[in-house]
């Protein structure tokens, strides 16, 4: 999408009602020789400052293609974005040119990819990428830019941050690298901060370091962030609300606790029961049966319903609406009141 008239750059500070980020029924789809691949069908959510928005589903259903919109960093083509807004601050940032999207991504929406080692320059120190930051966007001299990184790798806590300075990415371990990604992405003190599965690859005692230091990070900025991931067990302790999605669609967003406590969706309810328990010791994991859709061939009605033990004939037939269970959930299951009533098939 090209904008025709003058660019009007987010404005700093709040606008009111309107929240930080808002999505708004979001399309993503991506030309192949195969066919239409419809990534991303309608998404819409809002995140407000200091708040954490959990996005949860399996590999394919549109998590990352959200991010990567919200950031501008998808390839177009073969990338589209048919319909919808990204609204920062009040500013559509799907209509902003190419430059003054530049002056936003990183700046003020920052990202945290999920491999370190890859999105990290292995012929470059670390000390030399971070400093970069500051010197594009902060015109800063060469010095003081190392001085700056200095300060985020202790920001992070990298010990012996100075001497670690001229390091080159493949000298640290994995939770080392995703810090450095992080320092990275919170150099220009950005006020929405995407960390797409942080804690992919990690051992657990790493996995819980690095949320702790995410959520501590956004308490003294106040920044909202937007948390992909797969694992429900992740995001209990730091998210503030859930959207659930599933074959590019959202099917359920709730309150986190109102998540836990009774899923209205049954794909949510899958991944609910898929988390392991120490009182189910010696029990065979659940798992939730079939495979995620084919996004070139989707199943029609709900997607679900190939894998769904609440299918019904109008499953099969009919897309299910986001129905509003209330003023802060909403589920995309016709029988979402059998889910929620913990009705189990």
């Amino acid at each position: 999408m090209r904008k025709t008239s003058p660019d009007v750059l987010p404005a700093e500070g709040g606008l009111g009602n309107e929240p930080l980020l808002a999505l708004e029924d979001l399309h993503v789809e991506f030309g192949t020789r195969a066919g239409i691949v419809r990534a991303v069908n309608g998404v819409s959510y809002t995140l407000d400052s200091g708040e954490t928005l959990a996005v949860l589903g399996e590999s394919g259903s549109g998590k990352s293609v959200t991010a990567q919109a919200i950031m501008g960093i998808l390839d177009m083509p073969p990338a589209r974005i048919p319909k919808g807004e990204i609204r920062f601050r009040g500013t559509d940032l799907l209509k902003l040119s190419e430059e003054a999207r530049t002056q936003v991504r990183g700046q003020r929406i920052a990202m945290i990819f999920q491999d370190a080692l890859s999105a990290l320059n292995p012929v470059f120190t670390v000390g030399w990428q971070i400093s970069e930051m500051f010197r594009v966007h902060r015109g800063m001299s060469k010095r003081d830019g190392m001085a700056k990184a200095v300060e985020l790798m202790d920001k992070v806590r990298i010990p012996a941050a100075r001497q670690r300075l001229n390091d080159y990415p493949h000298q640290f371990s994995g939770g080392m690298r995703q810090r450095i990604m992080i320092a990275m992405a919170i150099a220009l003190d950005p006020e929405v901060l995407i960390a797409d599965e942080p804690t992919t690859a990690l051992d657990v005692t790493v996995q819980a370091q690095i949320m702790e230091l995410l959520a501590e990070l956004q308490r003294e900025s106040n920044m909202g962030m937007i948390l992909i991931t797969h694992d429900l067990g992740v995001v209990a302790d730091v998210a503030d609300k859930i959207a659930v999605m599933y074959g590019g669609r959202i099917v359920e967003n709730a309150l986190v606790h109102d998540i836990y406590k009774a899923p209205a969706h049954p794909y949510t309810k899958g991944l609910l029961e898929s988390i392991p328990r120490v009182d189910l010791k010696g029990q065979e994991l659940y798992a939730i049966k079939g495979l995620p859709p084919n996004l070139l061939d989707m199943p029609p009605g709900c997607a679900f319903h190939p894998r769904c033990p609440y299918r019904q004939d109008n499953c099969v037939t009919d897309v299910p609406p986001l129905y509003e269970i209330s003023g802060t959930r909403n589920s995309a299951c016709h029988y979402w009141r059998e889910v929620l009533d913990g009705d189990n098939r």
